[in-house]
C-alpha cells in the first residue's frame, strides 16, 4: 500500500531538487573561464603572427599544437558546460536550429564522463608530442630524462584510467540491475 507523502515532505523535496540551481553560478564561471581561454588564444595567435615568416618549421608545428592544445581545453568546457547544466540543471529550453550541436541534450553523465577523460588524454598527448619536439633545446639532461619520465607516466595514468572507466561504464551497462 502505498502511502501519500505528507506536506513537509513534499515541501522538503522540493526545497532539495530546487537546490539543483545553486550550480548555476558554476556554469557561469566555466563561461568566464572559456573566455579567459579565448583571450590566451588570441595573445597566443597575436604573438607568433609577426615571427611566421621567419619561423623553422618545428616551430610552427609547437605554435600550431599550442593552440590545438587551447582549442580541446575549451571544447572540453562546453562540453562540460553544456552537458552538466542539461543533466543536473535543467533542459534548455530554446530553438536553436540546425545550429544546435548533435550531442547536446544526448550526452548523460556516463557520456560526459568519457568525453572528458578522452579531451584529457588529448591534451596530455599534445604537451607530451610537444616536449618531444622541443626535446633538442634541453641541456640537462637529468631534467629531461625526468621530465620525459612524468609527462609519460602521467599521460599512461590518463590512458588507463579513460580505458578503466570505460569497461567499468561497459559493465554497468551490461549488468541486470543498471
Amino acid at each position: 500500500m502505498m502511502t501519500q507523502p505528507n506536506s513537509a515532505e513534499r515541501a522538503f523535496e522540493r526545497f532539495l531538487f530546487a537546490s539543483r540551481w545553486l550550480m548555476a553560478p558554476m556554469y557561469l564561471g566555466l563561461v568566464v573561464a572559456l573566455g579567459m581561454l579565448s583571450i590566451v588564444f588570441l595573445r597566443e595567435l597575436y604573438q607568433y603572427i609577426p615571427q611566421m615568416l621567419d619561423m623553422k618549421s618545428e616551430d610552427v608545428i609547437l605554435v600550431v599544437l599550442t593552440l590545438i592544445d587551447l582549442t580541446l581545453a575549451g571544447n572540453l568546457l562546453l562540453i562540460v558546460l553544456f552537458s552538466g547544466y542539461e543533466n543536473f540543471v535543467s533542459k534548455f529550453d530554446f530553438d536553436a536550429g540546425a545550429d544546435r550541436p548533435d550531442w547536446m541534450g544526448k550526452v548523460d553523465f556516463s557520456g560526459l564522463k568519457m568525453k572528458l577523460i578522452a579531451s584529457i588524454v588529448a591534451i596530455s598527448a599534445i604537451d607530451l608530442l610537444k616536449w618531444f619536439m622541443s626535446v633538442e633545446e634541453v641541456t640537462d639532461m637529468a631534467q629531461m630524462d625526468r621530465r620525459f619520465f612524468w609527462l609519460v607516466v602521467i599521460h599512461l595514468t590518463f590512458v588507463l584510467s579513460g580505458v578503466l572507466m570505460a569497461l567499468m561504464d561497459y559493465l554497468a551497462a551490461k549488468s541486470d540491475k543498471h
